[in-house]
């Protein structure tokens, strides 16, 4: 284990290069209201090429659904003025972008927290040693694995986390397969840290541990999450070069109905597919491990941010999937556990009704491969922070959706196969 330790830090190394500023950029929040205005914020994003935040690309954008998207400081005047003139409602979220990623490392202690601890974004290097640490002091229920690497070499590591015996039911909880999306990796590691201390002493968690074992990535795209630490806050895809431009965007490369909608052969956008189903290395180290464990896994959770939203298939298709019924009833149990905490609000439903059209999403992909309770969270927040949700907020982010996590989880456990 040592030796896959000094792995971990290996990768490509980062020349002496500038991070990027977004000073004076803004971010806009818009509402259009016909399919007219909608086909005109394509046109926009064709000529200006708009960063979108949500959804992923203007192919997304529907009417009457709101969509976020980032403009550097020039273009925001023009953009305003075409808004303006053809009438589509829109908000600015944030008047100096820098600010508000600055802003993300401002704690506010909690009155209340009598631990006194203060729960912060951790960089690549600390999440692997900690990945190191929690195995080693817990060789009881968490044993570490290295299930492949990422194109810049980084081990691709997966924590099994509950009571080491055989014929258990398995659950995937994969993180991080965007870089730009933090709060994701933070979960991981709040529920590999909750399962372990409260193992023996809560009743409920003594017993999913004793009969569930848990498939934790902690963060998926290792190499987009640390350009995301050292060079781009908001870099969401992986690091392979494809042409003028680098990166995949790992949640499309799936083989399911990979490509279909977006048609998008441009590298350089966000959502940009890859150059096949499964063409990148990240994308095939995940697709094998669920591959030779298919007879045992029976849930796959993806972790997200931001929208505040529970997802399940079909992405890629507008009918219910067979099961549609339970899966439905499991999503309002799950988010009625979420909100009694803290009273947050999510919407729940199939990714292809509450988002629109997507195709090559890893919950799709597995619950094709026959994962049936697939389900994907769009954590907090919903109208402020966008992908900056501030440290304070972590915490009360992951004790809520604990609570729906171990709802789905205690349905696994009662499933008879």
């Amino acid at each position: 284990m040592m030796f896959l330790l000094l792995c971990l830090f290996i990768g490509a190394s980062v020349g002496v290069l500038t991070p990027r500023r977004y000073d004076n950029d803004k971010v806009f929040r818009i509402l259009p209201k016909t399919e007219k205005e909608v086909e005109f914020i394509k046109y926009l994003d064709n000529k200006m090429q708009l960063d979108f935040f949500k959804p992923a690309s203007s192919h997304q954008v529907i009417p009457n659904n709101p969509a976020d998207f980032h403009t550097s400081a020039e273009e925001s005047e023009i953009i305003m003025k075409f808004l303006e003139k053809k009438g589509i409602k829109f908000d600015i979220l944030s008047e100096n972008l820098q600010e508000t990623i600055e802003r993300q490392f401002q704690v506010v202690e909690e009155k209340n927290n009598r631990s006194g601890r203060i729960f912060r974004y951790q960089p690549w290097e600390k999440i692997a040693t900690w990945a190191f640490s929690v195995a080693l002091r817990n060789p009881k229920l968490v044993s570490m694995m290295e299930i492949g690497k990422t194109y810049e070499g980084r081990p691709i590591i997966l924590l099994k986390v509950g009571k080491q015996k055989a014929c258990k039911k398995g659950i995937i909880l994969e993180c991080g397969i965007h870089a730009r999306e933090w709060i994701s990796p933070a979960f991981c590691q709040w529920f590999v840290n909750e399962a372990v201390k409260t193992y023996g002493k809560d009743k409920n968690m003594t017993r999913l541990l004793d009969r569930v074992t848990f498939h934790v990535i902690p963060v998926f795209n290792i190499d987009g999450y640390v350009w995301s630490w050292t060079q781009d806050r908001l870099w969401r895809k992986n690091r392979k070069p494809n042409g003028e431009c680098i990166g995949t965007d790992l949640n499309r490369n799936f083989n399911i109905s990979w490509n279909k909608f977006e048609k998008d052969e441009d590298p350089c956008m966000q959502a940009y597919a890859g150059t096949g189903p499964e063409s990148e290395v990240e994308t095939q180290a995940f697709s094998t491990y669920i591959r030779k464990n298919l007879d045992s896994i029976k849930a796959h959770i993806s972790f997200h941010s931001y929208g505040q939203m529970l997802l399940y298939p079909y992405g890629h298709a507008e009918e219910n999937i067979p099961n549609h019924e339970i899966v439905e009833k499991l999503a309002v149990s799950a988010l009625e556990a979420l909100s009694g905490l803290f009273g947050t609000k999510y919407i729940h439903g199939s990714i292809s009704k509450i988002i629109g059209l997507v195709s090559g999403s890893s919950i799709d992909w597995s619950y094709e491969e026959g994962i049936k309770y697939s389900f994907g969270f769009e954590l907090r927040d919903g109208k402020i922070y966008n992908f900056l949700l501030p440290e304070s907020l972590i915490k009360p982010t992951c004790q809520e959706t604990m609570l729906a996590v171990k709802v789905i989880a205690n349905h696994v456990l009662k499933l008879e196969t």
